[in-house]
């Protein structure tokens, strides 16, 4: 998760590593300079246009075109599409933008604290969505031909034996290691709920 505004973090929702999240869930609150002079442009743009009318040609189209870019702006900026429409209808800058998870899934990394200052593209949070994740193998070169794409697999965890995931073959790297003599093979598995997971 990274901003894209510079700013100062106002408020965390979300302050620990290893927390689920939710999409959609809020995660942090950025007050941002830049992003309070965004939204008078815009107000000042739709201000100008609600005085004109299309009889007014030129001008009205001008106006119409400031007010559509003036939205790109704050779209660009991962504004969402209903705070921009509360901005515009009632015509109050908000102070603050709240970034949301972009999935479901655990903090894996956490970069941030209150009050601090965040640059554009700083990496705040790392999520990773573990509903689904990649088993890495190797398969022993004489036995690559038993294996195929899309082949179903069973996983066994050493810290949970006797439990048994299913999985598939989802990737077969092109290469064999010369001292090993053996291929690396990626299995996609489906997690049903909360496992050991080893990065």
């Amino acid at each position: 998760v990274t901003p894209k505004v510079d700013g100062f973090v106002e408020r965390l929702f979300v302050n620990t590593t290893g927390e689920q999240v939710e999409r959609g869930q809020p995660l942090l609150s950025i007050y941002s300079p830049a992003l309070v002079a965004s939204q008078e442009e815009f107000l000042t743009a739709q201000r100008l246009l609600a005085s004109l009318t299309p009889a007014n040609g030129e001008a009205w189209q001008s106006a119409q075109a400031t007010v559509d870019a003036a939205r790109r702006r704050l779209a660009y900026w991962d504004i969402p599409e209903a705070q921009i429409a509360r901005l515009a209808a009632s015509g109050v800058v908000t102070k603050t933008i709240t970034l949301v998870s972009p999935v479901r899934g655990i903090v894996f990394v956490k970069e941030v604290t209150q009050g601090q200052r965040i640059m554009a593209g700083q990496r705040l949070y790392q999520l990773a969505d573990l509903r689904e994740v990649w088993v890495e193998g190797e398969v022993f070169e004489q036995d690559l031909a038993l294996v195929t794409l899309g082949m179903p697999v069973h996983v066994e965890i050493a810290a949970r034996p006797g439990e048994h995931l299913m999985g598939k073959v989802s990737f077969l790297y092109p290469t064999v290691d010369a001292v090993s003599r053996t291929n690396r093979v990626r299995l996609t598995v489906q997690m049903p709920g909360p496992q050991l997971y080893v990065a």
